[in-house]
């Protein structure tokens, strides 16, 4: 089965992350990229940002997304928008988070349509916007750590998405 995935990062600070997190969208063939929040985004056709910001902001990216920024598709969008344009065309939005509800990855099966939610590095998803996602799936640890790099996560999960269950 083919599954149609789209990644939604939320409030992503690093624009190393950011760019981290596209190449691996590339390397699982994510349909999308949606940046919300203050998540830093590659420059774009109708970009409102100050040009030198952009360009700024572009060429940081690309020191980790090594081009992926110029062939995934993405988009600067606000979150609430997305997540409900997506629920109406049938995805599924699941939260990447530890979260007393959620799923182990390892025991998670993904559906047809889903949309990964990313959220900040430090203190993960806001409440309000787990509260409006579909599922929660968690990676589950070994180590002493308690979580993972976003981007690093957001590789594990998408490796689970793509080609589990």
């Amino acid at each position: 089965m083919e599954r149609n995935i789209v990644v939604i990062a939320h409030n992503i600070r690093s624009t190393h992350n950011v760019g981290s997190i596209l190449r691996t969208c590339d390397g699982f063939g994510v349909s999308k990229v949606y940046f919300t929040g203050y998540t830093p985004y590659p420059k774009s056709k109708n970009d409102d940002r100050l040009p030198h910001l952009a360009e700024k902001i572009n060429n940081q990216i690309h020191k980790t997304a090594l081009g992926a920024e110029l062939t995934l598709p993405s988009q600067k969008v606000e979150i609430m928008d997305i997540i409900k344009k997506l629920k109406s065309e049938g995805f599924m939005i699941v939260a990447l988070e530890q979260d007393k509800n959620s799923i182990s990855l390892k025991d998670y099966t993904s559906p047809q349509s889903v949309a990964m939610l990313l959220g900040e590095e430090v203190y993960g998803i806001d409440k309000e916007l787990m509260k409006l996602s579909d599922q929660v799936i968690e990676i589950p640890m070994s180590g002493t750590k308690e979580s993972f790099n976003v981007s690093v996560a957001a590789g594990i999960a998408l490796y689970q998405l793509r080609f589990g269950g």
